[in-house]
């Protein structure tokens, strides 16, 4: 079966988030000082063909672990969505 995986990959809260901070300054500039404490992260899609939705989680986990996450500095989650 073919599954989508949605992918969110954010810092960690404990670190600094160079970009975020950059952003939220950014919002006073152009009229949003209500806007504060910006995340910037990463957003990821990938299609996936596992014998069962068990098989394809344990495959995104393990892309993500082994690839597209620093589990140094950053956290991640996901969730599948079944192809028709």
């Amino acid at each position: 079966m073919k599954y989508t995986a949605h992918i969110n990959i954010m810092p960690q809260k404990a670190l600094l988030d160079p970009q975020g901070k950059a952003v939220t300054g950014s919002m006073k500039n152009i009229g949003l000082p209500e806007i504060e404490n910006v995340r910037v992260g990463k957003h990821i899609t990938l299609e996936i063909d596992a014998a069962n939705e068990a098989a394809a989680k344990g495959k995104v986990d393990d892309a993500c672990t082994k690839l597209l996450a620093n589990l140094i500095m950053e956290t991640y989650e996901f969730h599948l969505q079944p192809m028709n």
